[in-house]
Parts: C-alpha cells; structure tokens; sequence
C-alpha cells in the first residue's frame, strides 16, 4: 500500500533552523514516531535519536554539561527526541544545547501539551517552533483516493474517524477493537498520569457526556452535578483532556456583549472515532439519530487540521445571540469575518440570522453540506 505523506512535513522542515527547537505535539498513534522517522531518513547530516520513554536516555542527558553533550552529539548536527516530555528538566537540557552548541538543529515530539509545553516553555522562549499532528485529513487522504471514494468514505469518517493504523483494517469489527484499545489504553493512560488524576471512571464518564453534547453550549455547573464534582474539577479535567488532544474548546463570539452569548462554550473531539468509540455507538448512519452532531464535528475538526497544516492565522468561534439566533463556526482572519452554518442535508434551504447580517453586513457567509465541503476542508491549491 502507498503511504500517506504528512502534509505538516513540509512545514517542519521549512523551520528546521540551526539553534532552534522543533516541538512537534499531537496524540498518541497519530504517526509522530513515523514522521521523525521520514524527517530521519532525509536528513543530509548526522542524526542522533534518543527517546524520552528509555531511561537510559535520562541518563545519557543527566549531567547537563556543554562537554557532556558535545560528547553524546559527537558529530550529530540533527538531534532527535521523541516522547521528549518524559525526560527530567528537558526545557533546560534543550536550552543548554541550543545556546551553546552552534548549528545543532534539534526536533522534539510529544505527546501531551501539558508536559512538553510545561518544561519547554518558558526556558525555549524565542527558541522554538510548534506543530501539532493531527489524525490524517482529507487533504492527506486525497494522495490515495479518487473523487468517488471520498464520497464511498465519508460515512465510515463520520464514524470511525482517521486515525492513520485504520487504513490497515478492513473489518468494521477490527476498526471498532482498534478505537476501544486506543481510548482505555493510550489516551486514558496520558490523562492519569498527569496532575495526579486517579478516577478513569469520572473522566470516562466526563467525556460521554461531553460527546452527548457535541454542537451544544456546556455548562461546567450542569456538568458537575452530573458527575456530582465541583465545577473546578470538571474543567480542570476538561483542561487536561485538551491537553492530550481528545477535546478542543470553540469559545462565542461578541463585538456586542449585550445581545451576544460569549460566555459559555463548545467543546469537540478531535477525531469522531473517539468520540463514537467513547459512547461505544459504531452504527451506521442510518441507525442514529446523531448525523448531525458527527457532521458538525467532523467539518470543524477537519478545518482545525487544515488552518494548522497550512499555517493560516485564524481566530475560531461560534455564535449565538440571547434570541437564540446562531451560527456553527465563525473565523476571524485576513481581517475579515466568515460565517458558516453546517448542514446534512443539502437540500435543506438556510438563511443568514438577521441578527448577523444586521450587527456584521460585511461578513461572508456560506452552508457547507456534502456537496460541497471538500471545497472547505480539502481545497485545491
């Protein structure tokens, strides 16, 4: 089978500049491993490639010493890290060797933000470029796919998600094993081992209801008298789940606070495999009565992998007035406003809010149904 090529690749490599850091984020299982590999493979120079889960790498960047590491580099100009948030004191061990050793080029992968960007933070500050990998999207699949896949494949997305490792099952069955074993053993075991969280079942049971509600505004209060925790406890954990890239925040827009809704907020998954997999829900389309809620997530996650992959500045929210007039996704860029509202069924006739048009005439707007969402997701260049 042909690989899939990372668009993100491209990117790093763009900014792989002597003395500075490469921080490269993204959930387990979303191919950093590989793409270090590829990046490893094509490198002209000397690489050096340790890995933050071997202790034995600890050991090798203890004694934080210019000679220690010029000695561990030896002729290395490519120094590699992968899972680099695992190592003691890795911000100050990167910092040492990119002010003191000339020409190193160092590239680092992790798989939480709360502990990578913790350690690297502040001592890499004006050192570092970060990229985060996301589950294929369908830019990437277009590689290995004609128009009419696309459109055979877009219910199993909507349902099984794009996690890399599922092009190498065929079976509805082996995809649906694949997704359970990566929620309760890879990104369940991320979340508690940080902050000294124990409760698997209270994160478990956080995130069903979470996906319960995908497209609606959250309230941490209701939330917390669900799950009988306070409302600090529960968005501290819905800190820590964005933290290891399962939920991301779509906060509202305002220009005008007294009509528009800003405080409350949106929260999705960043791939509908997890999401489905979370509420142990794998039926095909036409046995739910959830399309629209996989439609919306699957459109916003997808534009979040686009605006990332080609380095688009771009400010994301949704809106809603207190007359409960509303839109799915907005974005803020170019110095312009674009408004979007998603829809499954394509013949279904939506107009702009009035509110909208009256408070932002200037703004674009625009429905993206299956007919013409590769357009927003996967444009051609």
């Amino acid at each position: 089978m042909k690989s899939i090529q990372r668009i993100l690749k491209a990117r790093i490599k763009q900014y792989m500049w002597p003395n500075k850091v490469i921080v490269l984020l993204g959930a387990r299982r979303t191919g950093k491993t590989i793409l270090l590999r590829e990046i490893e493979k094509e490198w002209e120079g000397t690489v050096l490639k340790l890995n933050g889960e071997d202790l034995s790498t600890h050991a090798l960047l203890a004694t934080r010493t210019v000679a220690n590491y010029k000695r561990l580099l030896g002729s290395a100009n490519l120094l590699l890290i992968d899972e680099a948030q695992k190592v003691p004191d890795i911000g100050q061990v990167l910092k040492l060797m990119v002010d003191e050793l000339p020409g190193l080029h160092i590239l680092v992968s992790g798989s939480s933000q709360f502990d990578l960007s913790t350690q690297v933070g502040e001592p890499l500050t004006g050192r570092k470029f970060s990229f985060q990998l996301f589950p294929f999207s369908q830019e990437e699949y277009a590689q290995l796919e004609q128009l009419p896949d696309t459109h055979a494949n877009l219910e199993e997305r909507l349902i099984y998600g794009s996690y890399p490792e599922l092009i190498h099952y065929s079976g509805n069955q082996e995809k649906q094993a694949y997704l359970e074993e990566l929620v309760n053993s890879y990104l369940l075991k991320d979340i508690l081992e940080l902050d000294g969280i124990r409760n698997a079942g209270k994160m478990l049971d956080l995130l069903r209801l979470i996906a319960y509600q995908t497209g609606k505004e959250v309230s941490l209060d209701e939330l917390g008298r669900q799950l009988a925790m306070s409302k600090n406890t529960v968005d501290r954990y819905l800190d820590l789940l964005s933290k290891v890239f399962v939920l991301f925040k779509l906060s509202g827009f305002s220009r005008n606070l007294r009509k528009e809704v800003v405080k409350s907020s949106k929260w999705y998954f960043y791939d509908n495999g997890i999401r489905n997999a979370v509420i142990a829900n794998f039926n095909p389309l036409n046995q739910r009565n959830d399309t629209g809620e996989l439609w919306e997530n699957y459109l916003i996650a997808e534009r979040k992998k686009l605006l990332s992959n080609r380095g688009i500045a771009c400010n994301t929210y949704f809106w809603r007035t207190y007359q409960q007039q509303e839109l799915d996704w907005l974005e803020e860029r170019e110095g312009k406003l674009f408004a979007y509202e998603f829809k499954w069924n394509s013949t279904k006739k939506v107009k702009v809010p009035s509110a909208w048009t009256a408070a932002y005439p200037e703004a674009e707007f625009e429905v993206i149904h299956p007919g013409n969402y590769l357009d927003w997701v996967a444009p051609l260049e």
